[in-house]
């Protein structure tokens, strides 16, 4: 097959393995003394790693100003920080935490600069104005192997209710220029947090790998990154979660997705995602659990009827079939029925909630369908296939 031609990112340096927490502090300095500190609300506080965090940068001469984030980051959350922070003179945002909490801080870092308020900056807005891509240094620790945001160019910035949007500040310039990866984070982490997390990553390795966008290149990583968490998410989630060998296979597939989703992009999950994390309040890895198996059966259902074009996608999702099932002699048909299968069961063991729980009802399927695109998916999904998807997770 000819090989066609592809852009590709840049990506951050990345630091990774056990214990590299605590090169926090000599990464900092690098950037300058005063540092703004992005946290979560509780975790790494009552872990005792908040506080040997400040020491180690206090000892290293670096003053740390602090923000916590619960959820979300809101516009108006970002809007706050920034009229709090930017007089300070920071040189140097560090995030430590979960998806949300590195993206409020790799949107705080580009907005420190303009001080302007972020909406003004957030693709699809009405009055929207790319950024120019100037920030404050930022490094990016993620406690979660789930987003990929430590690697990607883009901040999600979410308004929730029913004229609400779930949508992304974005510039190439907003990759950390640094990931520091310390599996050791992630032991301790709640099973249910652990397996949310873990499935919005296996979501964007997928999605990634049968991209129409994808390359050759991010189809190494995405493979790469599925080997790894078909070896360890089962123990991730029960009893291997105080591996750190488990942990560091799953901190991997998150790394991985995140390069892979930047380059190529993502499917109908993600569209989803948008369209439903702006309507409701459900966390992203719940939202990617709940959808994944149903969205990947349409898809395939939509491609078996497509004639030879589709062919290549149904390979791919055939070849991740064999993976996740451990069976290299299973036909296309058969593998790709087991890829579902195999997500359904992850899906039922796991308790991901239907979407009913969070206030999705059948009368508002009509809209999300209306709202939700899937500019990367194998599969021309009608509105007929969009619903078909929801309404199998009410």
């Amino acid at each position: 097959m000819e090989l066609s031609g592809f852009n590709l990112l840049r990506q951050p340096r990345v630091v990774f393995g056990a214990g590299t927490f605590r090169e926090l502090p000599s990464l900092s300095s690098g950037y300058g003394r005063r540092a703004l500190l992005v946290t979560g609300s509780a975790t790494l506080c009552r872990s005792g790693r908040l506080d040997e965090l400040l020491s180690l940068m206090s000892a290293k001469g670096i003053e740390c100003e602090s923000m916590e984030v619960s959820r979300e980051p809101s516009p108006e959350l970002v809007d706050h920080a920034v009229r709090r922070y930017r007089p300070d003179a920071i040189a140097v945002v560090v995030a430590v935490g979960g998806g949300s909490v590195i993206d409020a801080g790799k949107a705080v870092s580009a907005m420190l600069p303009c001080g302007e308020p972020v909406e003004q900056y957030i693709e699809g807005l009405a009055g929207y104005r790319p950024h120019d891509g100037s920030k404050i240094p930022f490094i990016a620790v993620p406690t979660t192997a789930g987003t990929g945001t430590e690697a990607t160019s883009n901040a999600v910035i979410s308004r929730v209710g029913r004229e609400g949007y779930k949508r992304s500040l974005r510039h190439r310039e907003f990759v950390p220029d640094i990931a520091v990866i310390d599996p050791s984070l992630m032991v301790g982490l709640p099973s249910g947090l652990t397996a949310s997390s873990g499935m919005d990553a296996v979501t964007q390795l997928l999605e990634a790998y049968v991209s129409p966008g994808a390359s050759p290149y991010t189809d190494a990583l995405a493979w790469s990154g599925l080997e790894h968490f078909v070896r360890s998410f089962s123990s991730a989630c029960s009893a291997g979660a105080s591996s750190i060998a488990v942990r560091s296979d799953m901190a991997y597939a998150a790394l991985v997705s995140g390069i892979a989703l930047a380059n190529a992009g993502l499917g109908v999950v993600h569209g989803f995602a948008s369209s439903i994390g702006g309507y409701v309040d459900i966390p992203h890895g719940t939202l990617c659990g709940t959808l994944l198996a149903s969205a990947t059966k349409e898809n395939i259902r939509v491609l078996r009827m497509s004639g030879d074009q589709a062919l290549p996608f149904i390979a791919k999702y055939a070849r991740a079939g064999r993976l996740f099932a451990g069976d290299p002699s299973l036909d296309d048909n058969g593998a790709c029925d087991s890829l579902v299968d195999i997500v359904e069961s992850w899906v039922d063991r796991l308790g991901f909630p239907r979407l009913g729980r969070y206030g999705i009802t059948a009368g508002d399927v009509d809209v999300l369908a209306d709202l939700t695109r899937g500019k990367n998916n194998p599969a021309a999904l009608a509105k007929d296939n969009l619903k078909r998807i929801l309404m199998e997770r009410l």
